[in-house]
């Protein structure tokens, strides 16, 4: 390290000495009190929400710290189709690097970034989902969060004043009809999963057979509970 530089008024001052000095505030961290001096200290597994300048898309990080390093990623991003291939280069660039690294390291795309960002403020004040968690959570708890599938969860909602709204995906799946009652009003709807249909296909069943098999109804949807006509939410 190079020499410190004092001006001439600092030097021209006398000393005082420093009084108490207690340390950092203890944080909790995997089910212990930590004060945290440096990276290698932190370790907690937590999720954060990022958005890029003009606000198209998000992307939602879930980072498992282990004594300041990265061990796993789980990057999901919604509303820009460029931030998916950002998101293939972030879950190889993450794992292995600290997170003051992380944090200063160009990850593409500007939600992804600050999704880093906003990940780095909740683990180094202690707020993570894992801060009470005797041990912490074990590397995979990414994969966890996604089920069984291990397909992100997401909802696709549309709607107009004057034609009404439109299921078109929900966390079950992709949305193929909507049950109506005799008033229009939806009461139901019909979704396939893609996972599970596709899961089906790899094993070798026919795809009609595997798309019958992979669908699932939600709600009042039969027409015993009231659906009286069925739309498909992309056409009708």
């Amino acid at each position: 390290m190079s020499e410190l530089l004092y001006s001439r008024e600092v030097q021209n001052q006398c000393k005082v000495k420093k009084g108490c000095d207690h340390g950092p505030a203890p944080i909790p961290e995997e089910g212990k009190w930590i004060q945290a001096k440096q990276i290698s200290d932190i370790s907690a597994y937590t999720h954060g929400v990022g958005w890029c300048a003009p606000q198209q898309g998000a992307c939602k990080l879930s980072l498992n710290v282990k004594n300041g390093i990265i061990e796993e990623a789980l990057v999901e991003t919604i509303g820009c189709s460029g931030m998916t291939h950002s998101a293939a280069m972030a879950a190889e660039i993450l794992p292995g690097k600290t997170i003051l690294e992380a944090l200063n390291t160009d990850l593409v795309c500007d939600a992804i970034n600050t999704a880093m960002r906003e990940l780095f403020l909740q683990i180094v004040y202690g707020r993570s989902q894992s801060a009470f968690s005797e041990g912490g959570l074990v590397i995979g708890a990414g994969l966890e969060d996604l089920g069984k599938g291990e397909r992100s969860m997401v909802g696709t909602m549309y709607g107009t004043k004057e034609k009404g709204v439109r299921y078109l995906e929900m966390t079950e799946g992709y949305c193929t009809r909507m049950a109506l009652d005799e008033n229009n009003e939806v009461i139901g709807y019909e979704f396939v999963s893609l996972g599970k249909m596709t899961d089906f296909i790899k094993k070798g069943m026919e795809p009609n057979e595997a798309y019958k098999k992979a669908t699932g109804h939600y709600g009042r949807f039969a027409p015993e509970d009231g659906a009286v006509r069925y739309i498909d939410p992309r056409k009708e």
